[in-house]
């Protein structure tokens, strides 16, 4: 059977790609098609060799050695967003049995007709062209140039909108990341969907890991609290940032991202930029943290499965994902996305007690091999065979 999978952006390092990570491993001979690819992120992860491109990628590819991208990464998918659809549309699977989408945003519009089947993997329907269009239009909207950016985005998205909702029947089968993705599914593009949830690699369920130095681990007096993210607006760090300052208490954030400068405009003493980190190192980090923060509504979530793996419990918003994934044996919950909602958790943390083997047996529901077989099983269905 040949196999093609498909992500829209191979650009930084989060959980949509850690999924595509396993797809990738679970079909080695399959091509990856994207629409963007920064080989010094993800090169390791995907070897440049397996990867197909679109024509956007030598647009930016070209911009890179221009005066301008000094003002803009190359990379940035904003500068692109209205030649998607069309280069998505572009792509041949005709040679192919089974096209594999991973999608976040465009991908699910790729053309097969049935031939090959296609099975599309759905992280979520565009955040930004549904139910964060608002705020994303906020913040394009400040600035010198806000007022140009918001006109342009605002003919964008209602475009983009019509698209999305569009394409979502091209799709011969979606599988949804979580329950609260199938709904969105469900209000956005008037689809059924199956549940599948991510995994967290094999690497976060090995022997318990060795806390970092200066942490005590699973709620321990004086330990710190952790973050992993990516760093963009939408992931809520500022509100971590902020329930810091309000208790004095030392936060270290792992990740990298456009929105850094912003956060560590924002950060008091007590709160460390730690950058990109590795998987050995973020095991330490987690296993010597308090408690690892989630302050964002997410979609579904890889962060906390990796903070219970190291036996940490978490403290998380309640909505979305979270609350699929943790329950009161694992974490702690802030109802208001404030960060006087999120400090009064955090002060209230160490008189909870949490256990380190609740964690980590709640993680291994979530594992590698559960995800492959789901995977498989779907495969099967949809080609007709055992």
């Amino acid at each position: 059977m040949k196999v093609a999978l498909v992500h829209e952006l191979l650009t930084m390092k989060g959980g949509a790609e850690k999924v595509l990570r396993i797809l990738a491993q679970m079909f080695p001979e399959a091509p990856i098609y994207t629409l963007l690819y920064d080989e010094k992120k993800l090169g390791d992860w995907f070897p440049k060799e397996r990867i197909t491109t679109s024509n956007i990628q030598r647009s930016a590819e070209r911009f890179s050695h221009s005066p301008f991208s000094i003002l803009h990464s190359p990379f940035d998918h904003h500068l692109y967003l209205k030649r998607f659809p069309a280069a998505v549309e572009s792509w041949d699977f005709s040679g192919f049995d089974l096209v594999l989408s991973s999608s976040s945003a465009f991908a699910h519009g790729i053309i097969t007709n049935g031939r090959p089947q296609h099975l599309c993997y759905v992280h979520s329907p565009a955040r930004y062209l549904w139910d964060r269009t608002h705020e994303v239009m906020e913040r394009a909207g400040k600035g010198l140039l806000g007022p140009l950016k918001r006109a342009f985005l605002s003919h964008a998205f209602h475009k983009l909108r019509v698209w999305d909702a569009e394409a979502a029947d091209r799709p011969d089968l979606l599988l949804a990341a979580s329950r609260t993705v199938q709904r969105r599914i469900e209000l956005y593009w008037r689809c059924e969907s199956t549940v599948v949830h991510p995994p967290i690699d094999d690497f976060w369920l090995q022997a318990p890991p060795s806390p970092m130095v200066g942490g005590a681990g699973g709620g321990g007096a004086g330990a710190y609290f952790f973050l992993a993210s990516t760093l963009v607006p939408y992931k809520r760090i500022e509100l971590a940032i902020g329930a810091a300052r309000i208790l004095n208490v030392p936060l270290k954030i792992a990740g990298e991202g456009p929105d850094r400068g912003r956060l560590e405009s924002l950060a008091g003493p007590t709160v460390e930029f730690l950058g990109y980190r590795r998987e050995e190192e973020l095991r330490g980090l987690y296993a010597g943290a308090q408690a690892t923060l989630f302050p964002g509504d997410e979609d579904f979530g890889l962060v906390p499965l990796e903070s219970l793996a190291c036996g940490t419990p978490v403290i998380a918003f309640a909505g979305g994902g979270a609350e699929e994934t943790l329950d009161a044996r694992t974490a702690a919950f802030f109802t208001q996305p404030t960060e006087t909602s999120l400090a009064a958790s955090m002060e209230r943390f160490p008189t909870m007690v949490f256990s380190p083997d609740l964690c980590r047996a709640r993680a291994r529901e979530f594992s590698r091999p559960r995800f492959e077989a789901a995977i498989r099983t779907a495969v099967q269905g949809l080609m007709g065979h055992d």
